[in-house]
């Protein structure tokens, strides 16, 4: 297992403090791409990754890695993070899992350095949430070798309930700073239509999409998640 450390932008860690509650490995039996992490297709919207290059944009503290790495027998899996805070907690999980890299970086630029790197892309309520989709799926398309795999859920309605943007636009949410001061980060909540355009016009050709539609547990609010699984195409001036 090897590491990966490039800088991302010189910002506030606006994920400093998140999962800190929990602050341990957590054993994962299967993936799950819905927001309470519970319903809906699991493995198998990746494919079979036996001898595959797989990266996570955007992994957090690394449990969804870990297990790709262990239980599905990627080749290699590299998490990548943005976060100084998650890049920290990932690595002390996780870091004796054989076939798993970390990467500290941006999504987006890690991508691009990484040319025809990848078999498989993957993001759960990770990177293509709080990245300029813009800047991101295009840098997907160029680490990706043709007909790799992008796979991605998001939320399909703001957590309020409002509904999702008909443009690619973000919206900013609360936070908090690293010195625990409120603030802000974007997100982007896109309806279904407009990431079915986006993935087109960087070079995708979506193969699936659904929507998990969750009534919430005991106090929570019900959630629906968009799924997407999109093949990056072999022909496209990038």
């Amino acid at each position: 297992m090897t590491s990966t450390s490039s800088s991302p932008a010189d910002a506030p860690d606006r994920w400093h403090h998140y999962g800190t509650s929990s602050n341990r490995r957590r054993a994962v039996g299967r993936l799950y791409w819905d927001w309470y992490q519970r319903m809906g297709p699991g493995d198998e919207l990746l494919g079979d990754l036996a001898g595959r290059t797989v990266a996570e944009l955007g992994a957090g503290a690394g449990h969804q890695a870990a297990y790709v790495a262990t239980e599905l027998k990627a080749e290699l899996v590299i998490a990548i993070d943005s976060s100084v805070a998650q890049h920290s907690r990932s690595r002390g999980f996780y870091e004796a899992v054989p076939a798993l890299e970390f990467a500290h970086d941006d999504a987006a630029m890690y991508l691009q350095d990484h040319p025809s790197s990848l078999d498989v892309a993957y993001s759960i309520f990770g990177a293509l949430d709080f990245s300029d989709p813009q800047t991101l799926l295009p840098a997907a398309a160029v680490a990706l070798r043709p007909g790799g795999t992008l796979v991605f859920s998001t939320l399909a309605h703001y957590r309020t309930g409002a509904p999702p943007e008909t443009e690619c636009r973000p919206a900013d949410i609360p936070t908090r700073m690293p010195d625990g001061s409120p603030g802000t980060m974007q997100r982007w909540v896109l309806e279904s239509t407009v990431w079915t355009k986006l993935l087109d016009e960087h070079g995708f050709d979506l193969a699936d999409s659904d929507t998990v539609h969750d009534p919430g547990p005991d106090g929570g609010a019900p959630v629906a998640t968009s799924l997407f699984r999109a093949r990056r195409r072999g022909r496209h001036a990038l």
